[in-house]
């Protein structure tokens, strides 16, 4: 008999955040654009397609276009093993450092689908944007590579481990890139000890609230060992509930490390400060953003989200028999 709760209640983690919610006004248009586009490569299973598309207008693009890419890695990378990662990690980095190159036939469509958003994003992207992200986003797919092998090996990470290993498998750094796209930020102010701390702490909010968010539906796919709630529940001790709590926690203590590091930002002078805060303000948006997304499309809980957001309840789901042959 499975002893475990009927029940997970999601702490709130985002209550007391700072920035609220906000919507950009070219979104409707710019997502039937997108939507038509996701269609067109067939990239996806119908129920995965299904999902997805329930989920200056420029920049809105190609942000649109870099999140369903990362989502389609996702997608790719979670049931394949170590090698056959590697082969795709090595397809994407070709496409991106050779955009212009037209893709061998019959290979993943991922060389496609990230081969066409960066022939569409260094059209308008700043050079020092193209530069931090191919940095950033390259870091993590060898992230991708790393994960593949732990779940091949059975291999389970410490706590301090794990994150060290997740924050580029969330590839929330490379997404950063959207706020940068706009302006020449100096290579001095995005690698400084202080932007590179408040970077880390949005990355660390949104995989905890990924992480917390996916639980259910990871565990019940017989795929939550790359997950914090289930590390901290056998590292720690804690049934679901406790793990749950202890997340929160520590994602309360991050929240409080970024608002205190604000007070940290050194200046460069007038013209580029302006350019600092309008990059610290876009990046603390990510964590609200990505919250709310969570909740609103049917990735996670289906068409149950906007409930759950309110009452915070998730019914448990039955997790796969691993005894079973």
């Amino acid at each position: 008999m499975d002893a475990r709760p009927k029940m997970i209640y999601l702490p709130d983690t985002m209550a007391n955040w700072p920035w609220p919610r906000t919507i950009n006004p070219h979104f409707e248009d710019v997502k039937a654009e997108v939507d038509a586009s996701i269609r067109g490569f067939k990239a996806l299973s119908p129920e995965s397609r299904a999902a997805f598309t329930k989920c200056d207008p420029e920049y809105l693009r190609i942000s649109c276009d870099l999140i369903n890419a990362f989502l389609f890695l996702d997608e790719y990378t979670d049931i394949e093993n170590g090698v056959v990662t590697k082969e795709i990690v090595d397809i994407v980095i070709d496409a991106l450092h050779n955009p212009h190159k037209i893709r061998p036939e019959g290979e993943c469509i991922l060389g496609e689908i990230l081969r066409q958003f960066w022939v569409r994003a260094i059209q308008s992207a700043s050079p020092s944007s193209q530069r931090h992200f191919l940095e950033t986003f390259t870091a993590s797919l060898h992230g991708f590579v790393a994960e593949a092998l732990d779940r091949e090996q059975g291999h389970r990470r410490s706590i301090d481990d794990y994150m060290k290993l997740r924050r580029y498998t969330v590839c929330l750094k490379p997404c950063l890139f959207i706020y940068e796209m706009g302006m020449d930020l100096p290579d001095e102010v995005f690698h400084h000890p202080v932007i590179m701390d408040l970077a880390e702490c949005i990355t660390d909010l949104v995989l905890i609230d990924n992480d917390m968010i996916s639980y259910n539906k990871e565990q019940a796919a017989g795929n939550e060992d790359h997950n914090m709630i289930s590390i901290i529940m056998l590292e720690v001790g804690l049934d679901i509930s406790g793990a749950m709590a202890w997340a929160a926690h520590y994602h309360a203590e991050v929240q409080k490390r970024f608002i205190d590091g604000l007070t940290k930002v050194p200046s460069w002078g007038p013209s580029v400060d302006i350019l600092v805060k309008e990059y610290l303000d876009g990046i603390a948006m990510w964590p609200r953003a990505n919250h709310s997304w969570s909740y609103e499309i049917h990735r996670y809980f289906a068409t149950s989200g906007p409930k759950i957001q309110q009452t915070r309840i998730v019914p448990l789901l039955p997790r796969p028999d691993r005894e079973a042959v």
